[in-house]
């Protein structure tokens, strides 16, 4: 059971045909799979995760969902370059449920600003402080918002993420 339904949140996140897409902190892939299905042949989602066997698990239900747009990366998104993708590369990323976990929380910003485009947008799913089913530590909507605007992100909107997470779009200022 999804506590946050990732087809529903890729949704409203408009990812769409021929997108390049950063899954950061892939985990299981559930937000992988779904992106994957909405760019299509014409674009492509990496997945980004420091946990190799999550990663292999994930490309083999990939390969079972015939989805060959899919790339699996090791990586630590919270190092400056550490997700090994190209600077301005990416068109949409997602972070879900990652964000109360990360340690450097600064450089995380700063990564997903390096790897998308000018206008990418970012979509930040993360628990609520309202859920009485989250982990001791969290991140709160403002506390989000805060550290994404001082790393030079505009807020666009939110998404209803479900009753347990919040769910935050912000924008890479064009310049």
């Amino acid at each position: 059971m999804f506590f946050s339904d990732p087809e529903k949140n890729v949704t409203q996140f408009k990812i769409g045909h021929g997108m390049q897409v950063a899954d950061l902190g892939a985990g299981s892939g559930f937000y992988t799979i779904e992106s994957a299905r909405k760019v299509g042949g014409a674009g492509k989602v990496y997945a980004i995760e420091v946990q190799k066997d999550l990663l292999e698990k994930l490309k083999t239900n990939a390969v079972h969902e015939h989805l060959f747009n899919v790339e699996v990366i090791l990586g630590d998104v919270e190092n400056i370059g550490g997700t090994r993708l190209r600077d301005g590369s990416i068109d949409k990323a997602i972070a879900s449920n990652i964000l109360f976990q990360v340690e450097h929380k600064d450089n995380f910003c700063l990564e997903i600003k390096r790897i998308l485009k000018p206008g990418g947008k970012v979509l930040i799913v993360d628990w609520s402080d309202k859920s009485p089913l989250g982990p001791k530590t969290l991140v709160p909507e403002a506390i989000t918002k805060s550290l994404f605007e001082k790393a030079g992100f505009d807020f666009d909107s939110s998404i209803s993420a479900g009753e347990h997470h919040y769910g935050l779009i912000f924008n890479k200022h064009n310049v």
